[in-house]
C-alpha cells in the first residue's frame, strides 16, 4: 500500500513537472499577440503575395520566436548554445546582409541608371526619408545609435537594416527589422496617395525618352569604379557596396556566370531562409512588446512616407532646369528608395493609370537600383559619425 502511493507521488510530481514545462504552462499574452502577428505576416505573404520570399520566413520565425518555454534549455533564440542561437550569429554579427547585396548585386542590371547618371539624384533624395526619420527619432527620446538605427528604415533596405542596427542597436534588431520589411512589403499602399497628392495630371503624363544603349565595358567599369568612388568616401560603407558591386562585376563581366548564378540563386535563398527565421525568432514577447518598438513602427512608417515625398518633390525641382522634351516624370521618383524593384513597379503602376500607354518601369529602375546604392551609402555615413 505504501509503495503504491509512493509511486502514484512519483507520478503525480513528474506529471506536474512535464506541465510546468509545457508551453500552455508559459503561455503569456503578449507570446499570442506575437503568435497572431506571425500568422498575419504569412496571411499577406499567401493570400496577397506581399513579399512573399520576405514574409513567409519572417512569419513562421515570428511564430517559432514566441512559443513559451521555460529558460535554461538551450531552446530560444538568445540562449547561448542553442541552434537558433546560432543561426542568429549571422544576425548579430551583421554576416548574412552583406551576402543578399552580393546576391542583389548578381542580379541587378544598372543600364537604366550608367544611361541616364541624372537618375543616381533622386535616389540620393529619397534618403532624406532616413535622415529625417533620425530627427524625429531623437526628438522623441531615441539615443544616437538607436535613432540611426531606426532612421535606416527610411532606406526600405532590410538587409542595410539589419547591418546597421546589428552594429549601433542591437537591442532594438527585431522591432526594426520586422518594421523595414512590413513597410516594404506595404510599399503598393503607402506610396501611391503621396505620388498622386504630389503631382498634377499634366506631370503625371511626361513621356521620357527611352534609355539608350549601354556597352558591355560600361556595363564592367560601372560596378568597379562605382566601389572605389563610394566606398572612399564611406569606408565604412565597404561590407555593403563592396559585396554589392562585386556582385554586379561577376554577372557584368560574362566570364563568371556560374559564380553570379551561385550568388544570385542557392546563396541568396538559403541566406534569406536564416535572416528571416531567425529575425522573426528574434522578437519574443517578452523582449519586443515594448513601448519603443510601438514608436519605431510609427517612425518607420513616417520615414517611408519622407522618403516617398523628397523622392517625388526632387524629380518636381530637377524638371525647373531641364527642357521641354527632356523632363523626367515624377511618378518615379517613389523609386529613390531601394525596395526593388517594388516601388518602380509602383511608379509603372500609377503612371499607368493616366495613360495606358506610358511605361515608367525601366525609367524607374534607375533611381530605384541609385536606392540601394544611396541606402548602403546612408548606412556607412550614420555608422561612420554613430559608431
Amino acid at each position: 500500500m505504501e509503495q503504491s502511493a509512493s509511486f502514484f507521488s512519483f507520478l503525480l510530481d513528474n506529471l506536474t513537472q512535464f506541465l510546468s514545462f509545457t508551453g500552455f504552462s508559459n503561455f503569456t499574452v503578449g507570446h499570442g499577440i506575437m503568435i497572431v502577428v506571425g500568422l498575419i505576416f504569412i496571411y499577406l505573404a499567401i493570400a496577397k503575395e506581399f513579399e512573399p520570399m520576405l514574409l513567409v520566413p519572417i512569419g513562421f520565425g515570428i511564430i517559432v520566436g514566441n512559443i513559451p518555454f521555460t529558460p535554461g534549455y538551450q531552446i530560444g533564440v538568445y540562449e547561448s548554445g542553442s541552434v537558433l542561437n546560432y543561426l542568429y550569429f549571422g544576425v548579430l554579427k551583421g554576416i548574412y546582409p552583406p551576402l543578399i547585396f552580393l546576391g542583389i548585386g548578381a542580379m541587378t542590371d544598372f543600364s537604366a541608371l550608367i544611361s541616364n547618371p541624372k537618375l543616381m539624384l533622386i535616389g540620393a533624395a529619397a534618403q532624406f526619408g532616413i535622415f529625417g526619420a533620425y530627427m524625429l527619432a531623437l526628438l522623441l527620446g531615441f539615443s544616437p545609435q538607436e535613432a540611426g538605427a531606426i532612421g535606416i528604415i527610411g532606406g526600405a533596405d532590410g538587409p542595410t537594416a539589419i547591418f546597421l542596427s546589428s552594429k549601433l542597436a542591437p537591442e532594438l534588431m527585431g522591432a526594426i527589422a520586422i518594421s523595414a520589411y512590413s513597410y516594404m512589403a506595404l510599399v503598393p499602399v503607402i506610396q501611391p496617395p503621396v505620388m498622386k497628392l504630389l503631382t498634377t495630371q499634366k506631370e503625371r503624363l511626361i513621356r521620357m525618352k527611352p534609355p539608350r544603349q549601354v556597352s558591355k565595358l560600361e556595363k564592367i567599369m560601372f560596378p568597379i569604379i562605382g566601389m572605389l568612388l563610394t566606398t572612399f568616401i564611406v569606408p565604412s560603407g565597404l561590407p555593403l557596396l563592396g559585396m554589392l558591386f562585386f556582385g554586379n562585376l561577376l554577372k557584368e563581366s560574362t566570364v563568371t556566370k556560374r559564380l553570379a548564378d551561385t550568388a544570385k540563386g542557392p546563396m541568396i535563398d538559403i541566406v534569406t531562409i536564416l535572416i528571416g527565421l531567425t529575425v522573426g525568432a528574434s522578437t519574443q514577447a517578452t523582449t519586443f512588446l515594448t513601448p519603443k518598438s510601438v514608436g519605431i513602427f510609427a517612425l518607420g512608417a513616417a520615414s517611408f512616407v519622407v522618403a516617398t515625398f523628397t523622392g517625388v518633390m526632387f524629380v518636381k525641382f530637377l524638371n525647373l532646369f531641364l527642357k521641354e522634351g527632356n523632363k523626367i516624370n515624377p511618378l518615379i521618383g517613389n523609386a529613390g528608395v531601394s525596395a526593388v524593384p517594388d516601388s518602380a513597379r509602383v511608379s509603372q503602376v500609377v503612371g499607368l493609370e493616366y495613360d495606358k500607354t506610358n511605361h515608367l518601369l525601366m525609367h524607374a529602375m534607375g533611381p530605384n537600383v541609385a536606392g540601394v546604392i544611396g541606402s548602403a551609402v546612408a548606412a556607412g555615413i550614420l555608422l561612420s559619425f554613430l559608431a
